[in-house]
């Protein structure tokens, strides 16, 4: 019997991973497709938003912008419930 509960558990933690996979991966492509909009309305030029240059190659930290969009996600989905 223990095994069978076990291996139930394991199944459950492996879909539950698969479903949170595809939710940051949707994510990701609706950010990626909303990129532009969101740099014309300021998202990306926030105090905190880093752009450095090293070994030639420009990176990009968005600390405040991650921070924002956090934020307003948190509330879209406790105002939704979903």
């Amino acid at each position: 019997m223990g095994a069978r509960v076990a291996r139930a558990v394991r199944l459950y933690t492996c879909g539950l991973m698969i479903r949170w996979l595809i939710v940051i991966f949707l994510a990701l492509l609706l950010v990626n497709g909303l990129h532009g909009w969101l740099q014309r309305i300021g998202l990306g030029r926030l105090p905190g938003d880093f752009r450095f240059r090293l070994f030639g190659k420009e990176f990009f930290l968005p600390v405040a912008s991650t921070v924002l969009l956090s934020v307003v996600a948190a509330l879209i989905a406790r105002f939704v419930k979903l």
